[in-house]
């Protein structure tokens, strides 16, 4: 993983909505995803609608991802998620099945999904990125999440 954060986009004046769907479980470090998310979307686009959609873990986030994409109620959805690695291929499996289901629900439904569904081997590394400032994965979402609607705004000229 990348230690340094993406530039900022340019801030939006228009009129746009964000959703967040996060899971419960490992909720810590989730929590620390959709604060700095939702930090950095009111900066980047202060008139845009944040929301958040709770789910109780991280499979749980692409059935609701692509209900809301399928009824169009954003202009680009952030799925956060924490999966911690334990001793079998749960973990693993996990995280394949939920990255494969949002880029499905993203080509499928034509809006961007953010996959911040992140695995992490041990709780070092999801204090680092979820929790801390520095590598916050829940900032990058953001603002890969406007500047993903700012070209697709552009494409569809709206």
């Amino acid at each position: 993983m990348s230690k340094t954060v993406p530039p900022r986009p340019i801030v939006i004046d228009g009129k746009r909505t964000f959703i967040i769907v996060a899971s419960q479980f490992n909720a810590r470090y989730v929590e620390g995803l959709v604060d700095h998310a939702k930090q950095e979307l009111h900066v980047l686009a202060p008139n845009a609608a944040v929301s958040v959609q709770r789910v109780p873990g991280a499979f749980e986030i692409p059935v609701v991802v692509g209900e809301l994409a399928s009824k169009g109620m954003a202009n680009a959805l952030i799925a956060c998620g924490v999966i911690l690695k334990g001793k079998t291929d749960h973990a693993q499996n996990l995280s394949r099945s939920v990255t494969d289901a949002l880029q499905r629900v993203a080509i499928g439904h034509g809006v961007p999904v953010i996959n911040a569904v992140l695995s992490f081997d041990n709780e070092t590394h999801a204090r680092d990125r979820c929790l801390g400032n520095e590598i916050n994965r829940g900032t990058e979402a953001a603002r890969a999440a406007v500047e993903i609607a700012n070209v697709m705004s552009k494409l569809r000229g709206k």
